[in-house]
């Protein structure tokens, strides 16, 4: 059964959404029939299903409500918070499941963060009862975490004791990356499977107060009006609605309003080909308000952050994904200068950063990227972006013979300067041109230039420029290699090249953490019949086989 990430509060089944003044509370109250798998989500646990709507409701909270300064994560059951990823799940799912479970609940957390750090969008942990594993790592995405001093309640990151894994959301990097934790108070730390409570919590740095049960809404509250005064969101107006997202699933096809998809099962690609705008931008920012998800650049990002993730775990024997543009590259250009023109108003704000955490999504993609620029496309600026995310780019020289289409063009604008940057922290271009000061400064030298195949070819832009006569055969040649290669070493080098450049704590989640919690899942000691996370809850220790590598 494919999983729908499109959902809406009147379907919640996991969480509660209110709101007072500057305030929402996002409640989270599990309910434990509700998984997508045969596992009871018992304790607050969760599966990708409660993810789902966590990150349903923060992207409400982002646009229809901008008058929300703070965002309290709590739960609605008793002297529990959460006790994070679902065991059983864990368990029993195929390895691809626990990998996208992972990399969609880190790309929600990492989200977290960056409201936070570019939305004036701030987070509170209320944490009226213990708090272990991913339940933990919620928190720890949160800007302040206030336990519950109650005798009982704890923060833990028990999987290195209990499951034979690792904290899968980040925990280890955000203790010591983010909350300055001492490195050996986070080995005693990771290694005690009760965890720590009380004082001792906030002298470690693992929460930054802790309230007894007498006064715990209290302070909740009273920390909750003190970050919102720190917060730039407007203090009313209206938001933009996210009415439901119209998609259309054929056999070979996935149809939005400004997105198609088109599955090719025998060669294993996807062509995602976004449609530029049709009209020219609104008039001013609150205009474009007034359009509500219809906005263009909203609209194009909802469909393609629906596509990537639909793909990602529906269509796993597609290895391939293939990007192409349609429509009018004046046009693209104009909504860009109108983004940068009003990067002060809260929904356009949003809006770029949401089409950046989409093209991160896609970096963070286990598939190979290829963009094919061709004639009638509109590679211009926040649409360049998925030439400079790809793996390997194609440009055609000329026409197709026969064919009306003006020729293909690629052209830079302000948008590729700083917008929308990976999770380096760097631009796409200055990703490319790592430790080539030279070049980059060549490239971004070229904003509003209209070039053709060989001029992008020569700046560097492209990665090869073929005329008509080699355009079929080398593309053809080029898919049928990728699909013979191992999907393992591919994603194993994709993911090892895409990041250059500086470390931060997104990539080292990423690119460090996910990668050795994917190959540790597949160990005997973590998933094997006499593994830990086989016999969790049996009585039965798990048989380890002690050979370090």
């Amino acid at each position: 059964m494919a999983v729908d990430f499109r959902t809406h509060p009147d379907r919640y089944r996991h969480w509660r959404l209110t709101f007072e003044g500057p305030v929402a509370c996002l409640g989270m109250d599990v309910d434990e029939q509700g998984g997508l798998g045969p596992w009871e989500l018992k304790m607050n646990s969760y599966d990708l299903g409660v993810d789902i709507e966590l990150y349903d409701a923060l992207q409400r909270i982002r646009f229809e409500h901008p008058e929300v300064k703070v965002v309290v994560i709590e739960s609605l059951k008793e002297r529990i918070f959460c006790a994070g990823a679902n065991i059983r799940m864990l368990g029993c799912s195929p390895h691809p499941d626990k990998v996208n479970f992972c990399k969609f609940t880190n790309e929600t957390r990492n989200g977290i963060e960056d409201s936070s750090a570019n939305s004036g969008l701030k987070f509170l942990a209320a944490l009226n009862g213990s708090a272990a594993g991913g339940g933990y790592e919620l928190a720890l995405a949160c800007d302040h975490i206030i336990l519950v001093d109650d005798g009982t309640a704890t923060v833990a990151l028990p999987e290195v004791p209990l499951l034979g894994v690792l904290p899968g959301t980040g925990g280890l990097t955000r203790l010591v990356d983010k909350r300055k934790v001492r490195r050996d108070l986070a080995d005693v730390f990771s290694t005690v499977e009760e965890g720590v409570k009380g004082r001792r919590a906030v002298e470690w740095r693992l929460v930054d107060e802790v309230a007894p049960t007498s006064r715990f809404a209290e302070v909740v509250d009273e920390r909750a009006r003190e970050l919102a005064e720190a917060s730039d969101r407007p203090g009313s107006g209206p938001g933009i609605e996210l009415v439901p997202l119209e998609r259309e699933l054929g056999e070979t096809t996935i149809d939005y309003p400004h997105l198609r998809v088109e599955l090719d099962r025998g060669l294993r690609t996807a062509t995602i080909t976004v449609q530029g705008p049709e009209t020219p931008p609104p008039a001013d920012a609150e205009e474009a308000v007034a359009l509500g998800a219809s906005f263009w650049p909203l609209a194009v990002t909802r469909a393609l952050d629906d596509a990537v993730l639909h793909l990602r775990t529906n269509e796993r024997l597609i290895g391939t994904w293939l990007f192409e543009t349609r429509g009018d590259p004046d046009l693209v250009a104009a909504y860009d200068e109108f983004l940068l023109a009003h990067l002060d108003h809260w929904a356009i704000r949003e809006t770029v950063h949401y089409l950046k955490r989409t093209l991160r999504r896609i970096d963070e993609t286990a598939r190979s990227i290829f963009t094919l620029v061709t004639p009638g496309s509109c590679f211009v600026g926040s649409l360049a972006e998925l030439v400079f995310a790809a793996d390997r780019s194609y440009m055609l020289e000329g026409t197709f013979e026969d064919s009306d289409l003006a020729e293909a063009e690629l052209r830079l604008t302000g948008m590729n300067l700083g917008p929308l940057t990976m999770d380096n922290h760097l631009t796409r271009l200055a990703t490319r041109f790592w430790g080539r000061e030279d070049a980059l400064a060549e490239a971004e030298a070229l904003v509003g230039k209209s070039l053709d195949a060989v001029a992008a070819h020569d700046a560097e832009l492209v990665t090869f420029a073929y005329d008509e006569i080699d355009w079929e055969d080398e593309l053809r040649i080029a898919l049928e290699e990728r699909a013979s290669f191992s999907p393992d070493a591919l994603t194993g080098m994709e993911q090892n090249l895409r990041f250059p450049g500086p470390e931060t704590m997104e990539t080292r989640i990423f690119g460090r953490l996910t990668a050795w919690q994917n190959w540790i899942f597949t160990r005997p000691n973590a998933s094997g019949p006499d593994g830990a996370l086989q016999r969790y809850g049996t009585g039965v220790r798990a048989d380890f086989d002690h050979t370090r590598t």
